[in-house]
């Protein structure tokens, strides 16, 4: 392969990497709609979506008739695109000066993009995802909308986490955990909730799962750390030092995924444990060959490889919850 060649398809992979949200990115991108899509993070929606599966799984109630199908879709449509969209969004508005030291191509600090345009953005999101929740609590026929209110809530746990003064992301624990339970429990609950009736067990469980995904918010703090020592942000990096907090963060995403494994146990869905367990595995794998040696370096390549395993085993939990009635 030339030079020439190496260098395009290296601009290829970055300008690729910009439009997903991903560290990395390209600059200097122009086209006002693929700098909306790259303040969105494409590849943030993906957790959600699944979250979305998974509770409809565990509902025990889906079924695969084409209204299901486009009820489903609408409500991955809202987890996804359009609320996860303006967490982003939002997130990448109060994060102005971090980014500007952290990831200067993103595009509020290069400027590829006005605050006027970023605020009608989250504007134009929030009231989209709220409003089509509401027509997704009609359609499927909820005397309560708790779709609605699931939406209402999940923007303002964005806001909190993002904005002053409380700023959640501030507070490497708590901020952390209501990241994780935003992409574990918020869709699951809200998928769940579509097609069953969303309880307390199920309220636990998936809150229970979310420290798994508190331990996944910490892979994310690592690319971050230079900002955040400067601007005095707590992140786990930041208060406990790069390789502590490596081990923090896998010890929280195995056990916590070990513990929903016992659960199903415990109301004698055996096989359905025993094939989470088995996702936990190649986790492990990769945590040693990639994150506890470099986590700095390998952040990427380590989520990249193991999270397929997470958000299977998210499934097969759901698979197994809905197969029990709970």
């Amino acid at each position: 392969m030339t030079n020439r060649e190496t260098k395009t398809e290296e601009n290829s992979t970055a300008k690729t990497r910009q439009i997903l949200g991903m560290k990395g990115a390209a600059s200097g991108e122009t086209n006002i709609w693929k700098i909306r899509l790259q303040l969105m993070k494409p590849i943030t929606w993906i957790p959600l979506i699944w979250g979305v599966v998974c509770g409809a799984a565990s509902s025990g109630n889906y079924s695969w008739n084409l209204e299901n199908v486009l009820q489903s879709a609408t409500c991955m449509l809202i987890a996804g695109p359009l609320m996860a969209g303006y967490t982003q969004t939002l997130n990448d508005f109060y994060d102005k000066e971090i980014d500007a030291i952290n990831e200067p191509y993103r595009p509020i600090p290069s400027g590829a993009i006005s605050i006027p345009q970023v605020v009608t953005q989250i504007l134009v999101l929030l009231l989209s995802g709220v409003g089509i929740s509401y027509i997704l609590d009609l359609w499927a026929g909820h005397d309560f909308p708790m779709i609605t209110i699931l939406c209402l809530f999940g923007a303002f746990l964005a806001y909190i986490y993002s904005a002053p003064p409380l700023k959640l992301k501030q507070n490497g624990w708590l901020g952390n955990y209501a990241l994780g339970s935003s992409y574990i429990a918020l869709p699951w609950w809200t998928g769940h909730a579509l097609f069953g009736e969303l309880n307390l067990t199920i309220v636990i469980l998936t809150l229970f799962y979310s420290f798994a995904g508190l331990g996944i918010a910490v892979v994310n703090d690592f690319k971050s750390v230079e900002g955040d020592e400067k601007l005095g942000l707590k992140s786990l990096p930041v208060m406990f030092g790069i390789g502590t907090a490596a081990w923090i963060c896998v010890l929280m995403i195995d056990i916590f995924q070990a513990g929903v494994a016992a659960y199903l146990i415990s109301i004698q869905e055996n096989l359905y444990a025993v094939i989470l367990l088995l996702m936990v595995i190649p986790q492990i794998t990769f945590q040693d060959m990639y994150f506890l040696r470099n986590p700095l370096e390998n952040d990427v390549k380590y989520q990249a490889s193991a999270q397929p395993f997470l958000v299977l085993g998210m499934l097969i939990t759901g698979l197994a919850l809905g197969h029990a009635g709970v």
